[in-house]
């Protein structure tokens, strides 16, 4: 039997349609596979970028503590900055106050002190204009030593040195080297000989000389040196009176405070004390010194003594002073000692004694 060839058209209708949805699945599937392969690689690359933001966020909040903790430390440490300020502008305050104070007592003291000096001037012309005896129709009268001076400054106006037992007192300490502080540290760092030829102690000893040897003739005396201690010049005369009347008693206390050292501090208290330690006690006590003590009966445990404790020890040697006996006090110059001028007078006043500044070219 003869078959009947093949013709495309002789497709059925649906056949064609199958067809073409096949291709076009086809299709859909191709094109799908390649945007699911994209928007993985999208996703994969968003992920690791949120990986890292997270990581750094991470970072930023470890961070975010220690500044955290830092600032805290830094407040705490601001608010004891500031008090510790706080402290020092107070303290800054009580000083600016303290140096007013003392400026005013120190301007005090310099005027009284040019009062003295005014008046002992005044005194001094008033003798003159009353006239005196000539040179050549003086005579030594009571002195037990000769002691010669420039001109007509031989004269303390006021000071009385008579008596039947005298003392005399001299500050032997470190301040005695010079009249201010800055010369008295330079030069307590010298050798002794130099020590002994400091303008201010050569002028004590000249002092001492002239005291000495306007003692009256006929009187017992005795010469202590005092810094922290008090011992007798003459080492030998320790606890007994000398005689104005021995030339070697004179001699060898004069001589044996001239082999002194100007050294340490002071203490009246002892100075005072060594009074107490003669027997009779003294009728006179001639005090030889340039300012307040720095110390009691002991030494202090400061390195640094204020005016206020300097009074106190002052005050405590005074009280301590036996009753009855003048205090005569010549009070050589020393800077920063506001008080001493105000305090020896109050000495002098209370022991119906003197007190006396004298010019810087006496004797």
């Amino acid at each position: 039997m003869k078959r009947r060839p093949v013709s495309p058209f002789s497709l059925s209708f649906l056949d064609i349609m199958f067809c073409g949805f096949g291709a076009v699945v086809l299709l859909v599937l191709i094109l799908n596979t390649d945007t699911v392969r994209s928007r993985n690689a999208v996703f994969a690359d968003l992920r690791a970028d949120v990986v890292k933001r997270e990581r750094e966020v991470l970072v930023g909040r470890a961070n975010l503590v220690e500044i955290r903790n830092s600032l805290e430390t830094t407040e705490e440490e601001l608010v004891v900055t500031e008090g510790e300020s706080e402290r020092v502008l107070q303290r800054i305050r009580e000083l600016e106050s303290e140096i007013a104070r003392m400026s005013r007592e120190t301007l005090a003291s310099r005027e009284h002190i040019n009062r003295l000096q005014s008046d002992l001037k005044s005194l001094d012309a008033e003798q003159k204009r009353l006239g005196n005896e000539a040179p050549d129709e003086q005579d030594d009268g009571t002195r037990i030593r000769e002691f010669v001076g420039e001109g007509d400054r031989q004269y303390l106006t006021g000071l009385k040195v008579g008596g039947k037992r005298i003392l005399l007192l001299v500050d032997a300490s470190a301040s005695m080297l010079d009249e201010t502080v800055v010369n008295v540290i330079r030069r307590r760092n010298m050798d002794d000989a130099r020590k002994r030829n400091a303008p201010k102690w050569r002028r004590a000893l000249a002092t001492a000389d002239w005291l000495v040897s306007n003692m009256p003739a006929n009187a017992k005396f005795q010469l202590y040196v005092f810094d922290t201690a008090a011992t007798a010049a003459l080492p030998s005369s320790e606890g007994r009176w000398l005689s104005t009347s021995s030339r070697q008693d004179v001699e060898g206390a004069v001589n044996g405070l001239k082999q002194r050292v100007p050294q340490g501090g002071t203490s009246l208290y002892n100075a005072f004390a060594a009074a107490k330690s003669l027997s009779p006690r003294p009728d006179n006590i001639l005090l030889l010194t340039d300012g307040l003590p720095t110390q009691g009966r002991s030494r202090p445990s400061a390195t640094k003594v204020s005016g206020e404790q300097r009074l106190r020890h002052f005050l405590t040697a005074a009280a301590d002073l036996p009753a009855g006996i003048p205090v005569n006090t010549i009070l050589l110059p020393m800077e920063g000692d506001a008080y001493a001028a105000a305090a020896f007078w109050r000495l002098a006043l209370d022991t119906r004694g003197s007190m006396i500044t004298p010019a810087r070219d006496w004797p």
